[in-house]
This record gives structure tokens, C-alpha cells and sequence, in this order.
């Protein structure tokens, strides 16, 4: 896969579909490699006529590792952010945000349609108001807004997303697929194999451990972001499941009403799902016509 220097790394990418078409960027949520994008999420997309663009964010992937900023300490980064004391992180969303539109500028890509899962819809709203020249149309998946006022997943969700992935393949792989059994909703079936799958491939392609402990601690240094939110102008879906276990809904609700004129999309019963079957067929479908609707398609 090809990779550019952008920002001051090197970012990891590939593309789908005709680059003379509408260019979507996906952006993924925490730990999460580009490969999470299911291919034929990606080749759906490209076949609705958008050139598709996953890549690898900062730490994670085959993208450059902040190694030399060392491992947080996320006791103490808790401790910080209980207190109300500023969090000391290698680096913000607002990095990940100019990665991002740093990779379109790579590129030669003046302004894309941004979509962004979790971590990836923080990071996305973050380019929509740090970048809005960048910014066609903005969808984020269940995200929120950082706000400290939002209820909170329970603590044994939070316990498992934070504990650290087993080093050893088989032992990450089991790790991994009760990850993702234990995010997902409960309104569309499971499917094991495709998430043994991406674990294996997530595992053998580039595992890396210290990037997700970098990531989350750059999610929480953050902070709030819905005063900033006020400002995004370019069009806003925000889509988010009735039964999102990790994020909760009031997350997208929150990130709709903060959002000048968002429309806000909930399905009933999905969760923290991935980018494969149950509702993606009916989001791959909203984020294109949400696209054609804000290039005046």
C-alpha cells in the first residue's frame, strides 16, 4: 500500500473508485487499523461514485509510531482529568485532525467528504471546524462531543476497551473478538468469522500496543469540543445506534444539537458495530446520499 509524508509522518492509505469522482475520507476509531474499513464497505462506496480514502491513523497501522514520546500513564491521565487539571498527552485530536488534512493536501485533494467511527467521527468533527476549506460534508458514527455532562459507559465496558491487548496472536485474536461481541448491538447478528478474521489480519499486518494507550490518552486531552462544534458549517449527518453500549446515543444526539443544522440518523438496535453487514448497507447508503446531497447532486 502507498504511503505519504504529511504533517511530519508518514501516513499509510489506500484508495477505491475513479480519483476524478468525489473523494471520501474514512477515519477510524481507537487502536483501529484502516483495514477495519471493510473492503466492501470501501468498493460499495466507490461504486456509488466516490473515490474512497481509508487510511492508517498515527500510532496504529503501518503509520508512523510517536515511540519517542513514551507510553501515558492513564491512572494518573484519569487522575488529571477527575481533578479538572489540564491532561499532559504526546499529542490531541487536534494532531489527528491535521494528519487528516494533511494526507488530503498529499494528495492534491482540495476538499473531501470526511466520515470518522468513534475516535474517527471525534477526529472528523475536529477537521471540520480546525480545516473547514478541507471540509464538503461531514458524517460521524458513533461519536460524541467530549462533553463531561454526557452519561458514561458502564465501568466494565470502559474496564475492557482500556485493558491492554494481549502481545501473543491467539490470546489477542480471543481478546479482540470479545471486544467486539461485547460493543455490539443486540438488533443485528454477530458475524464471529469476518471479526476472527480482521483480528488475525489486524494482528499479523502491524500489531502495536502503545498506540491505543497513546490514542485514548489524546481523546481525553481533548476534551469537550461541543462549544467548538457550534462553528462546523459544512453539511452534518450524524449517525449513531439506539443500543451503542461504549458511546452512547446521547453522545449523538448531543453532537447533533451542537452541530448547526446536523441531521441526526438513529438505528434502532445497533451498537459499537464495525464496518461490515447488519446496518452498514443502510450508512453506506446515507453517507453517499448525504455526499451527492451536499455537492448539489
Amino acid at each position: 500500500m502507498p504511503n505519504v509524508s504529511a504533517n511530519g509522518i508518514r501516513i499509510e492509505y489506500e484508495t477505491f473508485g475513479a480519483p476524478s469522482s468525489p473523494p471520501l475520507l474514512l477515519i477510524a476509531g481507537i487502536g483501529g487499523q484502516m483495514i477495519g474499513w471493510d473492503e466492501k464497505i470501501c468498493n460499495a462506496w466507490a461504486g456509488k461514485g466516490l473515490y474512497v480514502i481509508r487510511f492508517d491513523n498515527r500510532d496504529v497501522g503501518l503509520s508512523s509510531k510517536m515511540e519517542a514520546a513514551g507510553v501515558p500513564d492513564l491512572t494518573a491521565v484519569m487522575a488529571s482529568l477527575m481533578k479538572g487539571e489540564k491532561i499532559d498527552a504526546p499529542y490531541t485530536l487536534d494532531d489527528m485532525a491535521d494528519d487528516a488534512a494533511g494526507l488530503l493536501g498529499a494528495l492534491g485533494i482540495d476538499k473531501a467528504h470526511i466520515c470518522g467511527i468513534s475516535m474517527g467521527g471525534a477526529i472528523a468533527q475536529t477537521v471540520a471546524y480546525r480545516h473547514p476549506s478541507r471540509v464538503r460534508s461531514l458524517t460521524q458514527v458513533y461519536a460524541t462531543t467530549g462533553n463531561p455532562q454526557l452519561p458514561k459507559p458502564k465501568p466494565e465496558i470502559m474496564s475492557l476497551l482500556l485493558t491492554p491487548a494481549p502481545t501473543e496472536r491467539e490470546a489477542y485474536i480471543d481478546y479482540m473478538l470479545t471486544l467486539y461481541r461485547t460493543i455490539a448491538g443486540p438488533g443485528f447478528p454477530f458475524d464471529a468469522p469476518w471479526h476472527k478474521h480482521l483480528a488475525e489480519r489486524s494482528y499479523d499486518r502491524a500489531f502495536y500496543g502503545p498506540g491505543k494507550t497513546r490514542q485514548f490518552a489524546a481523546i481525553l486531552a481533548h476534551g469537550n469540543r461541543k462549544p467548538r462544534l457550534a462553528s462546523i458549517t459544512a453539511p452534518a449527518l450524524v449517525i449513531h445506534g439506539t443500543d451503542d453500549p461504549l458511546v452512547l446515543v446521547s453522545g449523538g444526539r448531543d453532537s447533533a444539537e451542537a452541530i448547526p443544522g446536523a441531521e441526526l440518523m438513529l438505528i434502532e438496535g445497533m451498537g459499537h458495530d464495525m464496518p461490515h453487514g447488519g446496518a452498514w448497507p443502510r450508512i453506506v447508503e446515507a453517507v453517499a446520499a448525504h455526499a451527492r446531497k451536499a455537492d448539489g447532486l
